[in-house]
């Protein structure tokens, strides 16, 4: 995907892990083959969720993602849409507010590093329209990080279009508003979560006055790009176009119960945040098929009525502490 290699990239346990990675692979692309060569149209059942879960090829992405996430229908019933937002006149502050990020975007990404290159304008183009759109809360910072994956993966800057149509407008709605209420909201409920799953870490952080806003902010403003490894952060994106926002409370709390005695083992805040840090680029999560086995299994249940009864609650918080803070 373009992305060059930091200086301490950990490349024994990337080769351990890509050698054996290999061979999954290619048996979930044969299934994969197999089941989009048919005639019938990929429709949502168990048997697609399971083949979501241990990955979608490739080379399968762009056309999964779009079905799977409901991004084709919308699509289809307004073809020309986005061109006729390119078209249009666009906002002179949402302009430079993009114009400031995209130059931001990936800097470590050879697709990105010109400031000529396809890939950029295609990214200003994305995120113009999509902040044109009539039904979208317009531009917020992180988004570029979001559709510059996207664009990276699809090749295609229409279905990334559609694709970050559909996430902040049905799969994250709220996220990426003026006041982020929805993606505060989800700070809250992650750390309501933390203390049904692993209550000594919500009670060290406590102890030590951590925020959760400001450890995991960047976890879901950037849904995990630019924060876990790239085959990870796609990997997750396969089940969260998929299954919904639920995924990102299993990533985050996965990470969190596997590095459990390395959190609580940090004497204060400093040590706390290094770690926090530190967890998102270990071998757990360079090997990404056993990461996601894992945010299936290590979180346990986590019920949809869950979510909504903590997000009511969380939410009420939110607004409240927002409204105390406009008083000021």
């Amino acid at each position: 995907y373009g992305f060059e290699r930091p200086d301490d990239f950990d490349y024994k346990s990337y080769n351990e892990f890509f050698a054996n990675y290999l061979s999954v692979l290619y048996r979930r692309g044969r299934k994969w083959n197999y089941l989009i060569s048919k005639d019938r149209p990929i429709k949502k059942g168990w048997k697609v969720k399971r083949y979501v879960r241990k990955g979608i090829p490739k080379e399968h992405r762009k056309q999964v993602w779009m079905i799977i996430s409901g991004a084709q229908t919308l699509r289809d019933l307004q073809p020309g849409l986005y061109r006729t937002l390119l078209q249009t006149h666009w906002q002179q502050e949402i302009v430079e507010s993009i114009r400031i990020d995209v130059p931001r975007t990936f800097p470590d990404n050879i697709f990105f590093r010109n400031e000529h290159d396809g890939n950029r304008l295609a990214l200003f183009d994305i995120l113009a329209a999509h902040a044109h759109h009539q039904d979208s809360p317009g531009y917020c910072q992180g988004l570029n990080f979001v559709a510059g994956l996207l664009l990276l993966t699809t090749e295609d800057a229409e279905v990334t279009f559609w694709l970050l149509h559909v996430m902040v407008t049905q799969i994250l709605p709220d996220y990426y508003t003026n006041d982020m209420l929805g993606l505060l909201t989800d700070i809250e409920v992650l750390a309501e979560l933390i203390s049904m799953k692993a209550p000594p870490v919500y009670e060290h952080l406590r102890k030590h006055g951590v925020s959760w806003a400001l450890l995991t902010t960047k976890w879901f403003v950037c849904l995990f790009a630019e924060v876990l490894p790239i085959e990870t952060v796609l990997r997750i994106w396969d089940s969260l176009f998929y299954e919904g926002s639920k995924i990102l409370f299993r990533v985050a709390i996965t990470l969190i119960i596997i590095n459990q005695d390395r959190i609580l083992a940090a004497p204060g805040f400093t040590e706390i945040t290094t770690v926090f840090k530190d967890i998102t680029g270990g071998y757990e999560v360079i090997n990404c098929h056993s990461f996601m086995q894992a945010i299936f299994k290590k979180p346990g249940s986590i019920s949809s009525s869950l979510i909504q009864q903590l997000r009511a609650k969380c939410r009420e918080r939110v607004c409240q502490e927002q409204a105390r803070l406009r008083q000021r």
